[in-house]
């Protein structure tokens, strides 16, 4: 197994799991922003008051986004195991 192979292995690998992430994160970051705002706006200092709605946010992105995470790790495994006849000779 050559150093280029482990190298592709491992960008592929990040990238898809960067493309799985994005959109909770996306989401995360987007409620987060819209919630720090309110409680500026507001001078209401809640730690708390972020963190239901980030999560509830994202819980949904979770369940809306599923058949296209599951169909994008299903097609990286599929090409993993595709390739591996030619990453052991």
């Amino acid at each position: 197994m050559s150093h280029v192979l482990v190298v592709d292995l491992a960008r592929n690998m990040i990238m898809t799991a960067l493309l799985i992430a994005s959109p909770m994160l996306v989401v995360a970051l987007a409620v987060g922003l819209v919630i720090s705002i309110i409680q500026a706006v507001t001078q209401i200092q809640e730690q708390t008051l972020s963190f239901v709605p980030k999560l509830v946010a994202v819980a949904v992105t979770f369940i809306i986004a599923l058949p296209w995470i599951i169909q994008i790790m299903v097609k990286y495994t599929s090409e993993l195991f595709r390739s591996l006849p030619s990453m052991i000779s």
